[in-house]
């Protein structure tokens, strides 16, 4: 078995499909499999040719994106997707349905006027994301069959008896998500009761576009009020918010009222949003009151704002391995010893239920 990663480029433009190859031909581990003009062709070339991930433009002539993305995941479920998206309401809006039904990631077309800087674009956006999507499929690819991935999980899952309710009935909760996290987001959040109380906080990697459009999908999943975060808005209970793209989203406290702050600081660990600036300052106001959640993604984001979080008596819950698109973000709060409950995707929201002692979903 071939230890590069291989990768289907499927756009009905033939400058896209060669600003992708030359970005990605950057990275040596990277081995362009192919490309393709529209989804049925992409399907075609799957049948013969490996393929670890699909970068796949939303819309085409012959098979769109949202079809081929469905039709990829039923015969190839193996097999990780990125979508890539002009930025347009349309394009946003058809990207985060896709990232809704499991595509694992999304770019943004390049709009620079030269090449190279297009070029440069695609090489710090889409390598990071094609390597950590491509190396956790040949990950578990190559491992034994004969060895099980159980005495990983209580590694890092504490017994039954092991875990502690948190310190005080949580006030808020808290989720950071990135590769991966629209669909995982909608698994967590359609477990929990329409009358789910406590607000909800979430960073999920995204640009600026997108966020409105997760907002509105999220609503329409749950049946509760949710909305991308606003600058000196009023926390509510039973809404849900999410940070807005190219924004931390944090907390503040005015008038004897909990806000919300946005602001353009730096970013953290490459991120704008960060789930950081997020669970820092939720761990400064709410302590032992917040029920924190890490999601699949890429990298370690998040790692300072959870052992904050951690430190102030709060009670995380990490994504466990297996049922993460990528064991980045949660896989870093597992190996520190922060995650009161390293636990798979489903039973995430029986969790909450369980911790927060609120009823059984009804969504």
């Amino acid at each position: 078995m071939s230890d590069y990663i291989d990768v289907l480029l499927v756009d009905d433009s033939a400058v896209v499909r060669g600003l992708l190859a030359r970005a990605l031909e950057t990275d040596p581990s990277i081995c362009i499999s192919g490309t393709a003009m529209h989804g049925e062709a992409a399907l075609r070339w799957m049948e013969s040719h490996p393929v670890h991930v699909v970068v796949l433009d939303v819309e085409m002539p012959v098979m769109d994106g949202l079809t081929a993305l469905q039709k990829i995941q039923e015969l190839y479920p193996d097999v990780h997707c990125i979508m890539a998206s002009s930025l347009t309401f349309g394009g946003a809006e058809t990207t985060v349905k896709a990232l809704s039904l499991g595509a694992a990631g999304c770019i943004a077309k390049p709009v620079a006027n030269s090449v190279a800087e297009s070029v440069k674009q695609l090489t710090q956006e889409l390598v990071p994301l094609v390597k950590a999507l491509g190396e956790s499929c040949l990950s578990k690819k190559t491992a034994p069959e004969t060895i099980s991935r159980e005495p990983d999980k209580r590694a890092y899952a504490p017994t039954a008896t092991q875990v502690k309710q948190p310190l005080v009935p949580p006030k808020i909760l808290a989720i950071g998500s990135s590769t991966g996290g629209p669909q995982a987001l909608r698994e967590v959040l359609t477990g929990l009761p329409k009358d789910f109380s406590l607000p909800i906080f979430i960073t999920q990697h995204m640009p600026p576009m997108f966020t409105p459009m997760l907002a509105q999908h999220i609503e329409k999943d749950t049946g509760r009020p949710c909305a991308e975060g606003t600058d000196g808005g009023i926390i509510e209970n039973g809404h849900t918010y999410i940070a807005p793209g190219d924004f931390h989203m944090t907390i503040d406290k005015q008038d004897g009222r909990m806000i919300m702050r946005l602001n353009q600081e730096p970013q953290e660990h490459f991120c704008r949003p960060s789930v950081n600036p997020m669970f820092r300052t939720i761990s400064e106001w709410y302590g032992k009151g917040v029920l924190g959640v890490m999601l699949t993604g890429m990298g370690d984001d998040g790692i300072e704002g959870t052992q904050q979080l951690v430190d102030n008596g709060g009670y995380m819950i990490a994504q466990d391995e297996e049922s993460s698109v990528v064991w980045g973000m949660p896989g870093a709060v597992a190996r520190k010893d922060l995650a009161h409950q390293v636990l798979p995707l489903k039973k995430i929201a029986s969790s909450i239920l369980h911790l927060t002692q609120q009823e059984v979903a009804r969504i």
